[in-house]
């Protein structure tokens, strides 16, 4: 069957699926399954014959969302909590994969940007970090402790401070992206262009090795949900400037919702990642190599794992519901 002839057949009904999760109305939880079920068929069709083509992308973002409604109907005993970040917040993930995928590609390539400008710039380092933090880690450098910057402070103001702090970037990020990601892009230039020239200005001075011990006990989990905030902040964008088959006012009430469930996931590894920079890191020299290993291996993986690997997991899954 031509593609056209597909749409006209299945059009109407479609278009009835897609006003049913407009409104606030409950419809019977069998006839919602009974969509789902057809729906599913469509899908199915179309991935087959049409496989690149918008209507599939339309019916398998219809299907999602019947799914979810259908989830919501049931009545769910788990707790809410759990089902925000073992169900919802994943399945947003994998839906918006492509704004994630851009944020990380994105924040690594300036990351390059920042290695490369340090190299072929001396004065480049100063520019982006301060002349007095600059100057501040050369003298710890001098003093065989590359680090020392973060045993200064008390542990817990520390903790309470960086956590802060990291929490307000990644809302900036994120916000901006009513910017229509404009002021998104520039966050996520300023971060990466700071780290990659950051871990350059350790290279150069011979240290390198001891600034991954050190960075990225707290950075694995740190970094990476900043990059997670970023791609939250171009879902948002995109919620306003591809409003796909919807209005964009209710693609742009869509996209608020999701992409604050994304940000809002973030928060418990900020707290985890300004927990450790606050009580671990300080002792990055003294610890055995193969706990500073395990702490940033188990944090990266972790992290990856929920955010990357995961949501493919569950749409796997729900696909054989």
């Amino acid at each position: 069957m031509r593609e056209i002839a597909f749409i006209k057949q299945n059009k109407s009904k479609w278009l009835d699926f897609e006003q049913s999760l407009k409104t606030k109305s409950k419809r019977n939880p069998d006839e919602l399954a009974d969509s789902y079920i057809q729906l599913l068929n469509d899908l199915a069709y179309s991935q087959t014959y049409y496989p690149k083509s918008k209507t599939t992308i339309y019916l398998n973002f219809l299907v999602s969302q019947i799914y979810r409604k259908i989830y919501k109907t049931r009545r769910v005993e788990q707790n809410r909590i759990a089902y925000f970040f073992r169900t919802e917040v994943p399945g947003i993930m994998y839906q918006n994969r492509t704004s994630v995928l851009f944020a990380f590609v994105l924040f690594f390539f300036f990351c390059l940007l920042g290695v490369i400008s340090a190299r072929y710039d001396h004065t480049f380092i100063r520019l982006i970090l301060g002349d007095e933090y600059v100057n501040m880690t050369l003298k710890n450098i001098d003093n065989g402790d590359p680090m020392a910057v973060y045993k200064s402070g008390n542990s817990l103001g520390s903790f309470i401070g960086i956590t802060m702090n990291n929490i307000s970037v990644a809302a900036r990020a994120y916000i901006y992206g009513l910017s229509a990601g404009v002021l998104t892009f520039y966050i996520a230039l300023q971060n990466g262009i700071m780290l990659g020239s950051f871990q350059y200005f350790f290279y150069e001075q011979g240290v390198f090795t001891a600034s991954l011990r050190g960075i990225w006990l707290h950075g694995a989990m740190e970094i990476f949900s900043i990059v997670i905030s970023t791609a939250a902040g171009f879902m948002l964008a995109g919620s306003l400037l591809f409003p796909k088959t919807y209005s964009r006012m209710y693609s742009f009430k869509m996209g608020v919702q999701e992409s604050m469930k994304v940000f809002i996931s973030t928060l418990p590894f900020f707290v985890a990642a300004g927990f450790i920079e606050g009580f671990v890191t300080r002792l990055s020299n003294t610890m055995p190599l193969w706990l500073n290993i395990l702490v940033i291996s188990g944090s990266l993986l972790i992290i990856s794992f929920y955010y990357l690997i995961y949501p493919f997991i569950l749409n796997k899954k729900q696909s054989y519901v």
